[in-house]
């Protein structure tokens, strides 16, 4: 949820946002128009509320004569109260649909407009480059006996697959260089759960225009999350939270499901884009004013690792209609994939402000005393993805791979995989 005060000071911020993202500017209006509403109904209640508190001390100190007459006023009065009460109640919950709805105003600097809008602000490495035609991951996949997409689809459909053999030890082994980085960074590593409850998933933004994209288990009433980030925001809800001593850095290890509603055709081949994948996500808790300056040691903690596994990469900022509705601006960086001559997107982290923390009512105690909003931002170190950009980059003319210097250690010493036979 954006920030009222924000709104009601300095509504222009939020209509900028609105229009960068390609988003309702008429929202915001409406929302104004609601919280004008709902404080009229909350000062209307206080007012009624006081007028009857002390309409019961004189109730309490009148003659015995008159207070048949005082309590039936004073019953007409509580009515009125609990008529007023209601309106408060339904006010706020109009003023929660509406303001919900907003998405988080978007951070100075953002490009604006959608998904082709991003800005690129560095190309890391070398395009890797052959002196034969290059096999595509999946091909690479089935000669060294690491991916099987024709039995995952047979075991579970399209987009799902088995890593097998090496493959299954080379996504081990990135997740545990992962994991070292960021125990190396201060991190404390969760294992999370991958269902979730409604007003976690709710809370974290990803119940918006994407919800479509989320697993859903009615007879329980839970979601599958398709990124740890929602457990680990979910971690710390309703807390107030000690930052004195600096930031809380988690990296949760999970699972994740995506159904990928409306992308049929799209990626279909291979891993690139699946219902399900492994995932190492970082996860801070900052002061809001430390958030930006965090955004950035995200970003270098991700480039760190792509350089350990010898890519080449861009950074890109994100445009502001590709953002989510939870982050003020994010970086994505993208491996080159050689067989498709493009760049892919291998990891994203993004800046949510005070956005997820306001939702789930997670706060730290300021110098006055007094509590406000933390800001949440997250991070992918690893994930089942990354194979595809190992595989091609470091792909020998026989369907061998090189397996990078810094993943050697996780493998037993291992240097090449080479074909099975």
């Amino acid at each position: 949820m954006i920030d009222p005060q924000l709104l009601r000071e300095n509504s222009d911020v939020v209509r900028r946002s609105q229009i960068a993202r390609g988003d309702s500017v008429e929202l915001v209006d409406t929302a104004l128009d609601v919280d004008a509403r709902r404080r009229a109904a909350l000062t209307e209640f206080e007012t009624l509320r006081a007028e009857q508190n002390a309409f019961g001390k004189t109730v309490a100190s009148a003659p015995k004569e008159d207070k048949a007459a005082l309590v039936a006023q004073a019953q007409e009065l509580a009515a009125r109260v609990k008529e007023a009460s209601q309106t408060v109640t339904d006010a706020e919950a109009e003023f929660d649909r509406i303001v919900g709805s907003i998405a988080n105003p978007i951070i100075d600097g953002v490009p604006a407009g959608g998904e082709e809008n991003f800005v690129t602000l560095r190309e890391v490495g070398e395009k890797a480059a052959f002196d034969f035609e290059p096999r595509d991951h999946v091909d690479l996949g089935e000669l060294l006996g690491a991916i099987d997409v024709t039995r995952g689809a047979k075991v579970s459909g399209s987009r799902f697959y088995f890593l097998t053999g090496i493959g299954a030890r080379l996504e081990i082994a990135l997740m545990s260089m992962a994991l070292d980085k960021a125990l190396a960074e201060g991190f404390t590593p969760l294992i999370t759960p991958t269902l979730v409850r409604p007003e976690i998933m709710k809370g974290t933004g990803f119940l918006g225009e994407h919800a479509d994209e989320v697993y859903y288990l009615p007879a329980d009433d839970l979601y599958l999350t398709g990124t740890s980030e929602v457990a680990l925001a979910g971690f710390h809800a309703d807390e107030i939270l000690d930052l004195s001593s600096g930031p809380l850095r988690y990296a949760g290890w999970s699972t994740c499901y995506r159904r990928e509603a409306g992308s049929a055709g799209k990626d279909n081949r291979g891993i690139l884009r699946v219902h399900q994948f492994n995932k190492l996500e970082m996860f801070s808790y900052v002061l809001p004013e430390d958030a930006e300056a965090e955004h950035e040691r995200l970003v270098g903690f991700q480039e760190h690792m792509l350089q350990a596994c010898e890519l080449g990469y861009r950074v890109i900022d994100v445009a502001a209609g590709d953002l989510g509705s939870s982050a003020a601006r994010k970086f994505d960086i993208e491996a080159w994939v050689p067989t498709q001559g493009t760049y892919r997107e291998l990891t994203s982290t993004s800046n949510c402000t005070t956005y997820q923390a306001r939702r789930l009512d997670i706060r730290y105690r300021t110098e006055s005393g007094k509590t406000a909003p933390v800001a949440t931002l997250n991070g992918t170190l690893a994930t089942t993805r990354w194979l595809v950009a190992i595989l091609e980059t470091h792909q020998l003319a026989d369907g061998s791979v090189r397996v990078p210097k810094a993943l050697q250690p996780y493998l037993g010493g291992l240097d090449v995989v080479k074909p099975v036979t």
